[in-house]
């Protein structure tokens, strides 16, 4: 029998505490793994299980301060950025100023399969990443969620940054690192935005980008007292600490 090598745990099959082990015997029938990795897999589930069952207070200290200060009315959407090193940074960034939810739609380029690990410093394990390859798709879900849609472009109609009141319900998108935001995704939006700037280039990295955005944001919503309180709704917040490893009761 051929060992074919796998990734542990596969994709959608994260193992988590509260999941049985009984669960593994459906899921070796759904994936059709063969003895040696489904083998593997339980290995891996209950190390998994161990791990947090031994989370110290400190540590659950940690992240329950984290989930409180996440901010669930701010997120970023990137269209078409190719490089998965400055998706990974922007999310980076995300998490440290409390954006849970990022958008990545592609339309134009292959979905992305995976993040630069080295500029998130796995980030992306914290966050819930939404992919889309319909525009439509993408923004029915944005309206749902957010009040205003801001994207980065410069015309005759762009405001600068400050000039927004980034304490409302808003998602900002940010373009690719070439051509920056499409023509379809702009009559979509609530208005447009730059960046400031008395340089000679006139632009910025992406990621640099983004980050002077949050954290204005950041600036604007502290002031605001939105990290005084919980912003998550309740079943959501238990949802992510089923996701980062909080035994339930």
């Amino acid at each position: 029998m051929n060992d074919k090598k796998i990734n542990f745990p596969p994709r959608g099959c994260r193992p988590f505490p509260q999941v049985q082990n009984r669960d593994f015997l459906k899921l070796n029938l759904k994936i059709k793994l063969n003895n040696i990795q489904f083998t593997r897999l339980l290995f891996t589930h209950l190390l998994f299980i161990s791990d947090f069952r031994s989370m110290t207070p400190e540590r659950a200290h940690r992240l329950n301060y984290v989930l409180q200060k996440r901010q669930p009315n701010l997120t970023v959407v990137l269209e078409n950025v190719f490089d998965p090193h400055n998706i990974s940074a922007v999310m980076r960034t995300c998490d440290a100023v409390g954006v849970q939810d990022i958008y990545v739609l592609n339309t134009d380029i292959p979905r992305h399969k995976k993040w630069g690990e080295k500029s998130s410093s796995s980030a992306a394990k914290w966050l819930t990443v939404h992919q889309f390859t319909n525009v439509d798709a993408c923004f029915e879900a944005l309206r749902k969620q957010y009040n205003k849609i801001y994207l980065t472009h410069l015309d005759s109609t762009s405001v600068p940054l400050y000039s927004l009141d980034l304490t409302d319900s808003v998602a900002l998108i940010f373009g690719n690192e070439h051509s920056g935001v499409s023509d379809d995704l702009i009559g979509r939006c609530d208005g447009n935005f730059i960046i400031p700037q008395v340089g000679i280039i006139k632009s910025l990295n992406i990621s640099v980008a983004c980050a002077v955005s949050l954290y204005e944001a950041y600036r604007q919503k502290s002031i605001a007292g939105h990290y005084d309180s919980i912003g998550l709704p309740p079943q959501r917040l238990t949802s992510l600490k089923a996701d980062w490893g909080f035994l339930m009761e």
